[in-house]
């Protein structure tokens, strides 16, 4: 059975869903096809179920230094976590989300097919267009026809060939999502976003952690001042961080659960100082992602992947011009927010309306841990690598009122400017809410805003956000550093 489209979506993740919907609003009829559930890993094995975890995590830990704001709830060991509940919480925020979202995708009119899809080259009406090969949950074999397609079929958990996920003593963030009880302690490779992510929940929970990461410190791509504020914070809390440490593929060991005994998995690491054993109840794998490229057909076509992504320009457009590509399967920035706004740059411009295109130096990045941390542009090292030349402000988060009432002072917010132009080309927060004040900093960056324009809007008092307003005025040169 053939369908005809003017635009098909294979993928309905955040890039996806948000694509086809822009499509249809520019009045374009459109069919996504998805092979589970839309919402994709964001909404069903990502953003939300993890942050759903972490706020409850948060609220656990605030319990218990609940003291500390004049509130006796008892002793802090007398605080129970009910993880039966706290799973169900998250999944009833899943299933909410994804009933509003159906919803909204059937109000503009987009098909929904539920199967898996896969590329089968040129239509036979145009070469210019495109056709799809779907076979659908019901068993049926449907051709989508199409004058433009976009790619959206995001990304896995990427494994290890030493640490092979077995849903037992290694997992994945999948699996780690639908534990039915918590693990006394944890083995964490990998000092990446997700690992840190994971790493705060855990210890949060009451859960023994140790993250083991190959580079020379914790999150590689975030300034070194943030790095330094986060690896204390969670050394304070508990976490044992092992960097430059390389496993040893011989020495893994599993041991099985004995009586009253847990189950074991052992690891032997190389590490400057020698080798160092560490074990755990459960390993949690967390070292990236890999794009979803296989098995979509993409040898019938002329696209061009790098390094196991799909290559595209500014535009989301792939070596053939009518066929787009979106979110992690380009690899680059595999963030929600990014797939989104791809989405809408793709739509955009296969509809003749493309006013933008997308840079990578625009996507604010966001840690979901305790504390929270948030950038956008530039690190000081990138900045000054480069060649430029920059002055530099930090607010710490201990001078600032709102900080100390939430009783979160640690932290800071550090604005990066090009001495030049007097542009903002960076800003990295650390800290309470981080990733809610990052939005300031994006919009200053997309306005091409000066310390003096930030600092010349009119803040809140008293108010997180302050700490922006000062690090520009201290740009600026109008006030004293702290």
């Amino acid at each position: 059975m053939n369908r005809t489209y003017d635009v098909v979506v294979l993928g309905g993740g955040p890039g996806g869903y948000t694509a086809a919907i822009r499509a249809a609003q520019w009045g374009k009829s459109v069919a996504i096809v998805e092979k589970a559930s839309v919402g994709g890993t964001c909404l069903h094995r990502g953003c939300i179920p993890s942050k759903a975890l972490l706020r409850s995590a948060e609220v656990y830990a605030t319990c218990k230094r609940s003291e500390e704001f004049g509130v006796r709830v008892g002793a802090p060991e007398s605080v129970m976590l009910d993880f039966e509940r706290v799973q169900q919480r998250k999944n009833d925020i899943v299933h909410q989300l994804h009933r509003g979202l159906q919803s909204h995708i059937k109000n503009n009119k987009i098909e929904i097919i539920y199967g898996t899809g896969r590329l089968i080259g040129p239509s036979i009406f145009s070469p210019q267009s495109g056709a799809i090969s779907v076979e659908t949950a019901e068993g049926e074999t449907l051709t989508l026809v199409n004058e433009r397609l976009i790619i959206a079929t995001g990304s896995r958990p990427r494994a290890l060939p030493d640490l092979m996920p077995d849903g037992q003593y290694i997992l994945t963030s999948d699996e780690a999502l639908e534990l039915a009880q918590l693990p006394t302690s944890l083995l964490i490779v990998g000092g990446g976003v997700i690992g840190i992510e994971w790493a705060s929940m855990m210890i949060d929970f009451g859960v023994q952690v140790t993250l083991i990461e190959t580079a020379p410190q914790i999150l590689p791509a975030e300034d070194a001042e943030v790095v330094r504020e986060m690896t204390a914070a969670l050394k304070k809390r508990g976490v044992q961080i092992l960097t430059e440490a390389k496993i040893i593929p011989e020495a893994i060991n599993k041991t099985a659960q004995q009586d009253a005994t847990p189950q074991q998995i052992r690891l032997e690491l190389e590490m400057p100082t020698g080798r160092v054993a560490v074990e755990a109840e459960q390993l949690l794998l967390a070292v990236g992602r890999v794009p979803n490229v296989e098995g979509i057909g993409l040898e019938s076509t002329d696209i061009v992947l790098e390094r196991g992504a799909i290559r595209v320009n500014p535009w989301m457009q792939s070596s053939e011009s009518h066929i787009y590509a979106i979110g992690d399967v380009t690899g680059g920035m595999q963030l929600a927010h990014a797939a989104s706004y791809q989405g809408l740059l793709a739509a955009d411009h296969l509809c003749g309306q493309a006013t933008r295109t997308f840079q990578h130096s625009d996507v604010p990045r966001c840690i979901y841990s305790h504390p929270e941390v948030a950038s956008i542009g530039l690190t000081e090292h990138a900045a000054k690598a480069a060649g430029l030349k920059v002055k530099i402000a930090k607010m710490p988060f201990r001078a600032n009122g709102k900080a100390l009432v939430y009783g979160e002072p640690g932290g800071f917010v550090k604005m990066i400017a090009d001495e030049q132009t007097n542009d903002i080309i960076g800003v990295h927060i650390i800290g309470a809410h981080a990733t809610e004040l990052i939005s300031e900093a994006s919009l200053a960056k997309l306005l091409e805003a000066t310390p003096w324009e930030v600092g010349a809007a009119i803040h809140p008092h008293p108010t997180l956000s302050e700490a922006l307003a000062e690090a520009s005025h201290f740009l600026d040169g109008r006030l004293s550093g702290l």
